[in-house]
């Protein structure tokens, strides 16, 4: 049997802007995992996981042995990762093989409820690894991180792929996103083996960071799932003119419409945010997280889209009032807030006050640093 785990994500600072090509992003990778059990089977491949129900996913090979068919099965991460990597092995000439799958989670609560930590971004990358192994492919953690962003733009091209580069490389990591829509293109026009070397990775990068000694991190759920897709579809989508009888050129006709400098803004604060850990600057830390935070609210206000939901506003208030830095991490609309603190601040009142909200803390530390980030 082949075990892999990789951890969840959370994202400090960058959240939105990243998705446009070369814009950055700092993120950690937490120690909680999930876990892909291999192990090899004969005349078809199952999947076992708690997001399909009791019974598990049966795929198999077509006569040619090279291409994947599902039973009745919609196509999702662990899917795309499977067929991207068959993809890969068949070109590298080695020799089909079919294995079983058993996937477990810790990035979910009691009842199955997900905390928002990069779920499906970590089975991917566990799987890729799985695979990885099973085939004896040799491929780098910059490999599997490639592998894993073509798996996953198979299926949506707006995902970042900075969640994968998290549970990849593992720590606290500063990334910026490669065109997806080129690779996706790329790849469709010449397989994967040639979209792993492509040009149109430039401006994709990752690097380690370390943040202040003296911070901590609080981590803090709201019970509210969110959907990221949804959220930065609406947030980059123009909004429509509120009445359609009113002159075009009227302002009054016109909603508010995203922040023009977002992008730029969200860039100069996360080489801030790096600089300041570079340099082991708690103060100056902490002052860009709450730049941070301030600049998602202008981000949410020009857009009509709820980012610092009531239960968010809170979380972040609390930690404020006792000297911590607070905003919410990802898309927000739900899911968690974090905050950084030095020791000598109350973190036990910040985590009871946000029990008191109805905010569940969540014990989360960095996951360890994988290896070795190679140039992409």
């Amino acid at each position: 049997m082949i075990e892999t785990r990789a951890p969840g994500k959370l994202f400090i600072a960058g959240e939105y802007a990243v998705v446009e090509p070369g814009q950055p992003a700092v993120l950690i990778a937490v120690d909680r995992c999930i876990t892909v059990r291999l192990t090899e089977s004969e005349g078809a491949g199952r999947i076992h996981s708690s997001e399909y129900g009791q019974a598990p996913v049966v795929w198999r090979r077509e006569d040619d042995g090279e291409h994947i068919i599902v039973d009745e099965r919609p196509f999702d991460y662990v899917l795309s990762a499977i067929s991207t990597v068959e993809e890969l092995r068949s070109g590298r000439g080695a020799s089909p093989r079919y294995f079983d799958l058993e996937i477990s989670s810790e990035l979910n609560d009691s009842d199955g409820r997900k905390f928002g930590l990069g779920s499906s971004a970590a089975v991917t990358v566990a799987t890729i690894a799985a695979l990885d192994e099973f085939y004896r492919l040799g491929l780098t953690l910059t490999e599997r991180f490639k592998l894993a962003v073509l798996a996953t733009i198979a299926i949506s091209t707006k995902a970042s792929g900075g969640d994968l580069a998290a549970s990849t490389f593992g720590g606290w990591i500063r990334y910026s996103s490669p065109d997806r829509a080129a690779l996706h293109a790329h790849r469709e026009a010449h397989g994967v083996v040639s979209a792993m070397s492509c040009s149109e990775w430039a401006g994709c990068s990752a690097r380690r960071v370390t943040p202040p000694s003296s911070l901590d991190l609080l981590v803090g759920w709201t019970g509210s799932p969110a959907s990221t897709e949804h959220l930065v579809t609406r947030v980059h989508t123009p909004r429509e003119r509120t009445d359609e009888s009113s002159s075009e050129s009227s302002p009054a006709a016109q909603k508010p419409r995203p922040l023009v400098s977002f992008a730029a803004e969200s860039h100069t604060l996360v080489d801030d945010l790096v600089a300041a850990f570079d340099a082991d600057d708690a103060e100056a830390s902490l002052t860009t997280i709450r730049a941070v935070r301030g600049l998602l609210r202008r981000l949410s206000d020009s857009t009509g889209s709820l980012i610092e939901t009531e239960a968010l506003h809170d979380l972040c208030e609390i930690a404020e009032t006792h000297g911590a830095a607070a905003k919410p991490s990802g898309a927000g609309g739900g899911d968690c807030g974090i905050a950084l603190a030095h020791p000598h601040t109350e973190a036990q009142t910040i985590l009871s006050g946000w029990e008191a909200a109805g905010i569940r803390p969540l014990d989360l530390g960095a996951h360890r640093e994988e290896g070795e980030i190679d140039e992409f």
